[in-house]
């Protein structure tokens, strides 16, 4: 049985059989859950068609929060896209955006969202994996093992740091998702489980240090924002280490690092909405605007 302890665990097992994180994780997780492979993958695959329609969801024109804070990010991006000629990042990372903020805005409105790892990272995974399968034309087979592997690193963080803001800041919610889509990415695009290491650690190294200061103690400001940044990161850090360069610090000494890291942060920059944007004049007049009561 795997410990995900580690990804270096991963790495050398997976590269040792000359498989995938992606199979490997498979496999020891049917056995770990004493199910079938295929009864495990058709659980994955459920999660994959909720990724998909949260995206079809958070992308309605009418789209608003149920605090009323937020709405409609999603849909306007796609507007901008197609009236823009994809704009400055083009017409693929672009989407990608749309449907990242989409899936944000589906979770702010209570709508049905995959954790990947919490709701308020939501949209990072299904905002790259989607835009894989839809624009690049991606075997959805293996967008769906891919989430194995997405998985596997996120049980590794969960493990060795957090991925809970109230415990480590956005960086473990944020950068953990960016983490798993890095690893995801870097897979699918036929990149090796070391590339995958690669990956991870570049994404958890530009998040570092992120903190969670939600406006009001809502997951809406500015979390579905940052889920962009997320992205982002996630498909800049897969296409570097597919390029061939490597992360400086290994992967696990990044995620003892963020760990570091979130020990060191202030309670009020752990989702507590006590610092950062939250208690910022505009932030608190916002608060205030929900009748959730005032600061004095």
């Amino acid at each position: 049985m795997i410990k995900y302890e580690t990804i270096d665990e991963l790495v050398k097992e997976a590269e040792k059989r000359n498989i995938k994180i992606s199979e490997l994780a498979l496999e020891d997780q049917a056995k770990s859950m004493e199910m079938t492979e295929q009864t495990l993958y058709e659980k994955m695959e459920i999660s994959f068609e909720v990724m998909k329609s949260s995206v079809t969801e958070g992308m309605k024109k009418d789209q608003r929060s149920t605090s009323g804070l937020t709405g409609g990010e999603g849909y306007r991006m796609n507007e901008y896209v197609e009236n823009n000629d994809g704009g400055l990042c083009g017409s693929f990372l672009s989407k990608a955006i749309a449907r990242a903020l989409s899936v944000a805005g589906c979770n702010a409105s209570m709508g049905r969202i995959v954790a990947a790892p919490t709701a308020g990272s939501c949209g990072i995974l299904p905002g790259c994996l989607v835009s894989l399968y839809e624009d690049r034309g991606f075997d959805e087979k293996d967008i769906i093992m891919s989430m194995f592997t997405a998985g596997a690193v996120g049980m590794v963080i969960a493990n060795r740091a957090s991925i809970a803001g109230a415990e480590g800041g956005c960086q473990a919610e944020c950068g953990s998702a960016a983490a798993m889509a890095a690893a995801a990415l870097t897979e699918l695009m036929g990149g090796t489980p070391s590339q995958c290491a690669d990956a991870c650690a570049m994404a958890i190294s530009n998040q570092m240090g992120l903190v969670c200061d939600p406006v009001a103690g809502l997951v809406e400001i500015p979390c579905i924002k940052r889920n962009v940044s997320g992205l982002m990161i996630a498909f800049s850090s897969a296409d570097m280490a597919l390029a061939g360069i490597k992360a400086n610090i290994p992967v696990d000494e990044c995620i003892d690092a963020m760990k570091e890291v979130g020990d060191a942060m202030s309670v009020t920059l752990k989702e507590t909405a006590g610092g950062g944007l939250a208690t910022t004049p505009t932030g608190r007049k916002l608060k205030e605007k929900l009748q959730f009561g005032t600061d004095e």
